[in-house]
């Protein structure tokens, strides 16, 4: 038996982080420009979503896509109750992130150090020590932190990854400061009994509240992956992307984020209090691929709005 497990996850209503804007978009070859990047995020909000990440304050020439992400921040209508978050990598990113008003930050690192390598050019513990001031910093100011934890059940250089590893640098994160850990399936190759393998390991030392899952669908196993936290583990917080936008270039092969508007029909089609509203969602991600030149990724993207809206009704 977990320490933490309350046995009714259907009491705790479910916080959707929307990442489109970043994770999403971030990879896309087209830019996007930044009038449009402010609507998709306002439209985002309307949706019932908790969380939505905006931007991110790394180094233009390192993602160009996101080279506008202080002009977004100051231009976006703020919705109450939505959290507007932003990745930063360090101090120069934090004192973007304030000027910017940003609410909670993130930091990113890993569970491999070969991954950490060729993302961020540091192994994990050099990562860690370079986040401690950025962390403190943010904490001063007000503002929450999240920590990101990429590979954490499979790396694309170092293959499957002991659910210890991550459980190590979890701790760190959670010494630094921050408030919760979002855990990456970065390869989208993870089954259901890969997380189970990974939150009985970490969850006999953390709250299922401080935890999000951060899956993509590279093998068509995100939605299961998610009603198994949900499930079994209730976990209530879950990274998506509309349209299931989204990848990472130092996972060959990965596939985007778990779709929003398909995690979201399946959790309430399991009995799941969520308050997004998937039709919605569906919406933002046809306004993107217009922009984008490539059409959503996502089931429910295919599928006409008044199907979505009958089959919502008998759930």
């Amino acid at each position: 038996m977990l320490p933490f497990a309350t046995h009714d996850p259907r009491r705790v209503p479910v916080r959707i982080i929307e990442v489109s804007p970043r994770d999403g978009l971030q990879h896309e070859a087209q830019f996007v420009p930044t009038a449009r990047k402010i609507a998709l995020i306002n439209a985002l909000s309307q949706t019932g979503v908790a969380e939505i990440e905006a931007g991110s304050f790394v180094s233009p020439a390192a993602v160009p896509q996101l080279a506008d992400s202080d002009e977004v921040f100051r231009a976006i209508d703020r919705v109450p109750g939505v959290t507007y978050s932003a990745l930063v990598p360090n101090e120069r990113g934090l004192e973007r992130a304030r000027a910017a008003a940003v609410q909670k930050i993130a930091v990113f690192t890993a569970a491999s150090n070969s991954f950490t390598r060729r993302n961020i050019k540091a192994t994990v513990h050099e990562s860690l020590v370079r986040f401690k001031p950025v962390v403190q910093g943010a904490k001063r100011d007000g503002m929450l932190v999240r920590g990101y934890i990429s590979t954490a059940l499979w790396c694309p250089y170092e293959g499957r990854i002991a659910p210890e590893l991550v459980l190590d640098v979890m701790l760190r994160l959670l010494d630094l400061g921050v408030d919760d850990i979002s855990l990456g399936d970065t390869l989208g190759k993870a089954a259901p009994a890969d997380i189970r393998a990974l939150l009985d390991t970490v969850m006999t030392r953390i709250e299922p509240v401080r935890l999000s899952l951060h899956v993509h669908d590279t093998y068509g196993m995100a939605v299961a992956n998610v009603l198994t936290a949900w499930e079994d583990y209730e976990i209530t917080a879950f990274d998506c992307s509309a349209g299931g936008l989204g990848g990472c270039p130092y996972a060959p092969g990965a596939a985007g984020n778990v779709a929003t508007e398909d995690a979201v029909f399946a959790l309430k089609a399991s009995g799941a209090p969520v308050a997004v509203d998937e039709g919605l969602v569906v919406g933002c991600a046809h306004q993107l691929s217009a922009v984008i030149g490539h059409p959503p990724h996502s089931r429910l993207s295919q599928i006409p709005q008044a199907r979505i809206r009958q089959a919502a009704v008998k759930v």
